[in-house]
């Protein structure tokens, strides 16, 4: 719920505001005003991120043999580090581990991640439960706006542009949306400005090339959402958020791969930059 107030402010101030308007991302004073708040009191972006570690990596095979995907290296840091690096980047150090093949590898190769500069909670799957049944066991830690991002892809994201979007819209998910040449492997997207109105897993005949780039804003109540056991966001929540008309997407351009096969890992290793500290080449999302 929002209020209106009347303020009074230097003129030199309104014409710095007035510069930060894009009539995109930012279409009035007002939003400025407020994004430029929430930013100095550190309520711009999602406090805890939770991140799905728990594959068995089959793919990857004989890789993943004895080493957890999570705990493959690109560039001289496991692919987990570089998700922590894009995390703390935007200031965020509370993340949930959602741990289940070599959990105890993971668990002695992070600890409490204290030597990263993180606070690491962890969640172990007794069994496999998906992309989505991992978040009712870690339902707990997650009182507020959260992050969910995939464990095998690499991503550099506008973290806080994205969490502008999804609280402007009322969202109760936002997907990070990237573009690829054959999209029929992943979740696709269908997009009127920057709501989802059809997301489909894997089609064989994609909407559109913009696809899941594994790494969400979600709310709290889309937890309750969830059914019991193996359950996929993908497959049995996103659909019908975007029936609801609450499912948004944030298209970006910045660097995003694909570690779930041989062939993409090995890709990944000779093109990903790392977290670079001030990429700003998202897309436009209205």
């Amino acid at each position: 719920m929002k209020e209106r107030i009347t303020i009074t402010l230097d003129e030199n101030l309104i014409s710095q505001i007035d510069k930060r308007i894009d009539g995109v991302d930012i279409k009035n004073r007002s939003q400025e005003i407020e994004f430029l708040l929430a930013e100095s009191l550190g309520t711009h972006i999602p406090s805890k991120a939770v991140l799905l570690v728990g594959g068995r990596g089959t793919r990857l095979k004989p890789l993943t043999d004895k080493i957890p995907k999570a705990l493959l290296e690109v560039k001289g840091k496991t692919i987990t580090e570089h998700l922590f690096d894009l995390l703390k980047k935007y200031g965020i150090r509370d993340v949930v581990l959602c741990t289940g093949y070599l959990r105890d590898k993971i668990k002695e190769h992070f600890g409490d991640g204290s030597t990263l500069g993180i606070n690491i909670t962890y969640i172990e799957e007794k069994e496999p439960l998906g992309t989505a049944g991992p978040l009712k066991l870690a339902r707990k830690y997650l009182k507020d706006s959260f992050i969910v991002s995939n464990g095998d892809e690499l991503k550099n994201i506008n973290i806080p542009r994205m969490f502008r979007l999804h609280k402007r819209k009322n969202a109760l998910a936002t997907i990070a949306l990237t573009t690829v040449e054959d999209p029929s492997h992943y979740g696709v997207a269908r997009l009127d400005g920057s709501r989802i109105i059809e997301f489909v897993e894997k089609p064989s005949n994609p909407p559109s090339n913009l696809i899941n780039a594994g790494f969400y804003i979600l709310e709290p109540e889309v937890i309750d959402m969830i059914p019991n056991g193996f359950s996929m966001l993908e497959k049995d929540v996103f659909p019908k958020l975007a029936k609801m008309g609450r499912l948004r997407g944030f298209p970006f351009a910045g660097q995003w791969f694909d570690i779930g096969n041989i062939e993409r890992y090995r890709i990944a290793e000779r093109k990903w930059k790392g977290i670079t500290q001030f990429e700003e080449d998202e897309m436009d999302a209205g």
